[in-house]
């Protein structure tokens, strides 16, 4: 690890911990320049999400991190993630035949996205993503992705995208095709973040 990658990472770790110290809260600047508080970050969320185990995904695709994946703090910016959940995803539909991107009647729209982040990546790192299906609908499907860093057992940030598969050229929602159906069964877990 280098010098700038390592005092990035300590950046972060500091920021982290900050974080919880503070524990969620949100400060602004209030009246007479005094402070007031305007509530708790994640208060939709009953509890804190941890970071879940290797074993929690069925189906792991490796990523190579680049260069520019790096952000002004030495780590991978917070953005790439989401690519990341989208490349792992798409590619694993793409190899099992269920996914056309090219010539496909129906494809997928991303309607929905989140991510909770517990451990820094950074280039030159080795990601690898578990992909697994939380739930399957008529026409939408929630993929649920960790990332790890190579062979680590706990995931260095997790979170979930739901696609809307849709006819291409109407571009309304469609029943799941019988391949993406198939191609799905391997992703399916009973387990979830």
């Amino acid at each position: 690890m280098n010098r700038s990658m390592a005092s990035g990472i300590s950046l972060y770790k500091s920021f982290l911990l900050h974080c919880s110290k503070i524990r969620g809260a949100c400060l602004t600047p209030g009246r007479q320049g005094g402070r007031r508080r305007l509530g708790r970050i994640g208060r939709m969320s009953a509890s804190r999400p941890t970071p879940q185990a290797r074993g929690s995904y069925p189906v792991f695709r490796t990523i190579t991190t680049r260069w520019m994946d790096n952000d002004l703090y030495g780590h991978v910016n917070n953005v790439v993630y989401y690519s990341w959940f989208d490349t792992a995803v798409n590619a694993y539909l793409i190899e099992q035949g269920a996914l056309d991107i090219h010539h496909g009647a129906t494809v997928g729209f991303v309607v929905e996205t989140q991510c909770n982040y517990f451990a820094p990546l950074a280039f030159p790192q080795t990601v690898e993503a578990g992909i697994r299906v939380a739930e399957a609908g008529r026409s939408s499907v929630r993929y649920e992705v960790g990332l790890f860093a190579a062979g680590a057992p706990q995931a260095a940030a997790q979170g979930h995208f739901v696609h809307v598969y849709v006819d291409r050229a109407t571009q309304r929602p469609v029943p799941l095709p019988d391949a993406l159906r198939g191609a799905l069964q391997a992703l399916t877990s009973s387990s979830s973040p």
